[in-house]
């Protein structure tokens, strides 16, 4: 291929099209003219946004059904392939198959079209997928793609990317597989770009997007949108960047003696030795008795100067009042033996146990965006608390501004979309690369 010629491509898997949107940005920075010739995605509300905003394009449906012979012929395939389980089996050639995985679906288009190049992005995880031998760098899953492509002529090249270091603030790594016919592909030495999430967000937003419900009141009562950012909200682990439910008090009043109760059976149920005095195989956070509590907590014993009796009461007193109120719970061990089968107080978690978990600070970044826990990020800006805007959760992944989500798609499922993508900006600088060996 020579510059100035038309470039002509497929995009398999292509979720909302931030593949194909990094490889145009970079062909057509490189002189030349894209052509997406192909499309396959199964996805009903990706083909809505994908046909909105590439012009109404034809949308194949299931790869897995469509003849390589029928496909048009292209210069470079991209692919966001899921990652299916692989055989088990030996790692020579002929020993792996790629039959009944979606990689098979690649592998036999390469093998019909023998394009000059393609682009493969997946998950960090495959990098170590079925690794038997830990000195190995590699897992056996990816062990045989690379042989696969490799037996297809193909010089093959990968690499683990996280987008946080290529202009957008957020923590996203991934591994870029690309494969070329011409020469290898070099995936060294790629320019980073610093950001940060107030690059992203969105000003004078209307006040319908700011959050007014029970649980942001209690949040903003107790702490100024300055002293927020950046803060977690979750009660399984402790530290000066963690708000706990007991400190907005969200479930209901306790006293500060109850809320110093807390701290300490939070550092003290990751303790190995109460494992060892129970008799039990250690579990990270397991309930403590009143007994065991009893010899940490003693500020009322000595405070208040009350008889060793007067102190266990009063002691059992705050504890169930804890557990009535949903701060504490009362349990036995996880692990624990036929022996040993006495409850005790615990600190109440869960991953997503609030209506947020995460506040972001505008100059830090996001971490890695996954549909389930997305909606539960929030921002602090000047005016209030807040969800992150759908233009904003594009931004996180590098699409341009122009690019838009149908309005019948709703949050969620915008988010849950997004949290499927790529980060267009990674694809175009490894697409930059990729043209230079391939085109």
């Amino acid at each position: 291929m020579t510059k100035q010629k038309k470039v002509k491509f497929i995009d398999l898997f292509a979720g909302l099209g931030g593949t194909r949107i990094g490889l145009e940005m970079a062909l057509r920075e490189a002189g030349h003219n894209p052509e997406c010739v192909f499309t396959s995605e199964v996805k009903k509300h990706a083909i809505e946004a994908y046909k909105k905003n590439f012009h109404g394009e034809e949308v194949a449906g299931d790869i897995t059904k469509i003849e390589a012979k029928d496909i048009p012929d292209f210069d470079i395939l991209l692919a966001g392939f899921p990652c299916q389980p692989f055989s088990s089996a030996g790692v020579r050639r002929g020993f792996m198959d790629t039959r009944g995985t979606l990689f098979f679906d690649i592998e036999r288009i390469l093998k019909e079209k023998k394009p000059h190049g393609f682009l493969l992005e997946n998950v960090e995880g495959l990098v170590t997928h079925d690794r038997v031998d830990k000195s190995k760098p590699i897992g056996r899953t990816l062990e045989t793609i690379i042989l696969h492509l490799e037996d297809l002529g193909y010089s093959v090249t990968w690499k683990v990317l996280d987008a946080s270091r290529f202009g957008v603030p957020q923590k996203r790594k991934r591994i870029y597989i690309t494969g070329s016919l011409k020469s290898k592909v070099n995936l060294d030495d790629l320019q980073e770009v610093d950001s940060k999430i107030a690059d992203i967000l969105q000003e004078n937003l209307s006040d319908d997007h700011y959050l007014k419900s029970e649980f942001a009141s209690k949040l903003l009562s107790h702490y100024s949108l300055e002293q927020m950012r950046g803060k977690q909200i979750k009660d399984k682990r402790g530290g000066p960047n963690n708000i706990h439910s007991w400190d907005i008090e969200i479930k209901g009043k306790i006293t500060e003696e109850q809320k110093q109760l807390i701290e300490e059976l939070l550092k003290q149920r990751r303790r190995k030795s109460w494992a060892i005095s129970k008799g039990i195989p250690w579990s990270d956070g397991m309930p403590l008795t009143l007994e065991e509590i009893e010899a940490f907590h003693t500020q009322t014993l000595f405070e208040h100067k009350m008889s060793a009796d007067e102190y266990r009461e009063h002691l059992r007193e705050l504890l169930d009042d804890l557990v009535f109120k949903g701060y504490l719970t009362y349990e036995l061990p996880k692990k624990t033996t036929p022996e040993y089968q006495e409850k005790g107080y615990n600190i109440v978690v869960g991953k997503l146990s609030f209506e947020i978990s995460n506040i972001l600070d505008p100059e830090g970044i996001t971490p890695t965006l996954v549909a389930t826990d997305v909606t539960r990020l929030a921002v602090a800006d000047q005016k209030g608390l807040r969800r992150l805007t759908v233009k904003e959760g594009l931004r996180l992944f590098g699409f341009p501004d122009e690019y838009d989500i149908p309005e019948g798609i709703s949050y969620n499922k915008a988010f849950d979309l997004l949290g499927n993508s790529v980060s267009v900006n990674v694809i175009k600088i490894v697409c930059d690369r990729l043209i230079k060996a391939a085109c």
